[in-house]
């Protein structure tokens, strides 16, 4: 497993990673055409993604010259010193294998080059999934969004991860 900064030709596998999984949050192709053309000098505010990939030259799907599958992707925006987590998903057919974990790590590492202070994000109540995947990472729980997400409405539940230890 390889984890590595996104780019626009991984547009394709992350959408298709949206449609396999019905709890991800829902971007356009041209949401995310709009993350990669805009411009990479550091401001005050940023986005930033990465992708999982599968690398092994024996996986028997592999073909050489071919890109490789895609298993997972984040996406995050950086304001000042604060960050949120926008958009995460892992493949079902690679969960609890810790490559979640490996991309949270890969933005906390970040963030703290960064000298961000807080990463937020929102989950919906029911992803118990997620919400235990981010309180092993380190995130607390904030509080409650009533009926934040649609189709179906359901709560938001808030954490952040807090890196301001002053």
């Amino acid at each position: 497993m390889h984890i590595r900064r996104a780019t626009g030709a991984d547009i394709p596998g992350i959408v298709e990673l949206e449609i396999q999984n019905p709890g991800a949050a829902r971007w356009s192709p041209q949401q995310y055409e709009d993350l990669f053309s805009a411009t990479s000098s550091p401001g005050p505010s940023e986005r930033f993604a990465w992708v999982a990939e599968d690398e092994s030259k024996d996986s028997p799907r592999k073909v050489p010259g071919e890109k490789c599958e895609l298993y997972a992707f984040l996406v995050t925006h950086r304001i000042d010193a604060e960050w949120e987590l926008e958009n995460m998903v892992v493949a079902a057919s690679v969960r609890r294998r810790g490559i979640g974990t490996l991309l949270l790590r890969e933005l906390i590492a970040l963030v703290r080059a960064k000298n961000g202070k807080s990463i937020f994000l929102e989950v919906r109540s029911s992803n118990q999934g997620a919400r235990a995947l981010y309180q092993k990472v380190g995130f607390e729980e904030l509080g409650l969004r009533k009926s934040y997400y649609q189709n179906p409405s359901e709560d938001a539940i808030l954490y952040r991860f807090s890196l301001d230890f002053s």
